[in-house]
């Protein structure tokens, strides 16, 4: 898959199966939700707004109010890649993303997942 389509991808498409991959593991929609709000600075209302307006992931990245800070502490693996070694500034906070919530579904606790 092309990074420009991944880019193009409807956020609101992929948000149902961030959640359900957490679920099946035990962990619960607001777990999600505070990983992705900590990532990109979206608070609840706001990340509800751009799901409902279905923007494309650059779109849901480029309108984030902050990208966390501590963003830069995650690494690890996701779909083959190195996550700190990602180049593509847009590819590396989509994966960043997926990396939180493999975390957060492997069980770790959501203060380790946040980099607290």
């Amino acid at each position: 898959m092309t990074n420009e389509r991944i880019y193009r991808m409807a956020f609101s498409a992929v948000y149902p199966l961030l959640v359900q991959k957490a679920e099946r593991k035990g962990r619960s929609k607001s777990e999600v939700d505070a990983v992705i709000c900590w990532l990109t600075g979206y608070d609840d209302s706001g990340l509800q707004g751009q799901i409902i307006k279905k923007v494309d992931y650059e779109t849901f990245f480029c309108e984030a109010p902050q990208i966390n800070p501590d963003a830069a502490k995650i690494s690890g693996v996701i779909c083959g890649y190195r996550v700190e070694e990602i180049k593509e500034p847009l590819m590396q906070k989509i994966r960043w993303l997926d990396k939180l919530v493999d975390e957060l579904a492997k069980g770790k606790p959501l203060e380790k997942v946040l980099r607290s």
